[in-house]
């Protein structure tokens, strides 16, 4: 190896080991990493809210007095609040779901790629959750 090569003096680069907790604002995580934590949380966020979606959902079925009950308690603001909070996380997990899918296909893995991906998916959940947002409350 010549002596030019063994001479040149490396950039010092960031090293981030065992980020704390307080040091996470400091940290610029990339898009595809954003959309990759929100997969995550939606998901968790349908799977820990499932058994009181379905216990209410037997609720409001047993007979019509109950559902009118229900129907009552939905029309409320913060109902429809909590509403609009399932349906983004079901629409991002989805919306996630379908990109992680083509992602196993081996499409869209460079790095391009994935950060147009990343922001679509962030796009399109929105869109559509703003959308169901819209119709929840009564705009159309």
């Amino acid at each position: 190896m010549s002596e030019a090569v063994r001479e040149v003096p490396r950039k010092e680069r960031p090293q981030f080991r065992n980020i704390h907790v307080t040091q996470l604002s400091n940290y610029r995580l990339p898009l595809a990493g954003l959309v990759s934590i929100l997969h995550r949380i939606s998901g968790f966020l349908m799977f820990a809210l499932l058994p009181v979606v379905l216990y209410l959902f037997e609720l409001s079925i047993r007979s019509e007095m109950s559902f009118a009950h229900f129907a009552g308690i939905a029309s409320h603001p913060l109902a429809k609040l909590v509403l609009l909070a399932l349906a983004w996380g079901y629409l991002q997990h989805f919306c996630a779901g379908v990109r992680h899918l083509f992602m196993d296909l081996h499409l869209g893995l460079d790095k391009d790629s994935a950060r147009n991906s990343a922001a679509t998916v962030l796009a399109v959940s929105l869109f559509l959750t703003a959308l169901v947002g819209l119709k929840l409350f009564g705009v159309f």
